[in-house]
């Protein structure tokens, strides 16, 4: 407890699963949070939930002008913000031969513009703190291949090598940039017996808090001299095939 007094951290796609389990352990350890979503009723009783460490704000991660709204109101809240998780993104399966202009294009721009535009809009205020921690929630997808999800795979790649690029740019302001590469996750909307986990060494899914405890981790000074890395946190999914039985 306490790992992150004094901090406000800006969690994208907040509102629901991952986002959800990353905002509530956050505030457990001291941050105070802006939950930043298109689902206003699940992100406002999020809110509600932390009480005044807990602040929603409607974003739309592929509008420019959104991010720079909403990284205004964080700042009116709770002052600069020193930490940015960037989770918010967008899931199709589709062939790639089947794949469409459209389809393609929206995912980049959910999943790769997305991240992009958290990271340039809060870089003034990570400054003004002095400081920051920015955690950009990517794939196993972004390690290796995977069918039917040409745009998913393309956009987790193109942020783990963004990643890289902010980290290197930006550590001269003290801000440092790493990416979690997750497997697969329980929802509200899964069970575990619905996830295909065969080829996996752990041979089951994530929750959602064994995720955002890695993200946790990242945002603190326990981290201070891990930048520019990409954490996979898939039950050994990208270090092989396994044969669970």
């Amino acid at each position: 407890m306490g790992r992150l007094d004094g901090k406000v951290a800006f969690i994208s796609g907040g509102a629901n699963s991952l986002g959800a389990a990353n905002a509530s352990l956050f505030a457990a350890e001291g941050a105070r949070v802006i939950i930043a979503d298109v689902l206003e009723t699940e992100g406002k009783n999020l809110a509600k939930s932390l009480g005044p460490r807990g602040t929603f704000v409607f974003l739309d991660v592929t509008d420019p002008s959104g991010w720079i709204r909403a990284a205004e109101i964080a700042e009116n809240a709770y002052g600069p913000v020193n930490i940015l998780v960037n989770n918010a993104g967008r899931v199709n399966h589709v062939p790639f031969d089947e794949c469409t202009n459209q389809q393609f294009g929206e995912i980049i721009e959910a999943n790769l513009y997305g991240t992009f535009y958290g990271i340039k809009t809060i870089i003034p205020s990570m400054q003004k703190a002095g400081s920051g921690t920015i955690i950009n929630i990517s794939s196993v997808s972004g390690l290796r291949g995977y069918p039917m999800m040409p745009g998913c795979v393309t956009a987790h790649w193109g942020v783990r090598g963004l990643t890289k690029s902010a980290a290197l740019d930006l550590a001269r302001y003290h801000i440092r940039v790493n990416s979690v590469h997750s497997g697969e996750v329980l929802t509200p909307a899964t069970k575990s017996g619905d996830i295909e986990t065969g080829h996996v060494a752990m041979n089951r899914p994530a929750t959602p808090d064994e995720i955002a405890r890695v993200v946790v981790f990242l945002a603190t000074d326990e981290s201070s001299f891990i930048t520019g890395a990409e954490i996979a946190v898939d039950g050994g999914e990208s270090a092989g095939l396994a044969n669970c039985r």
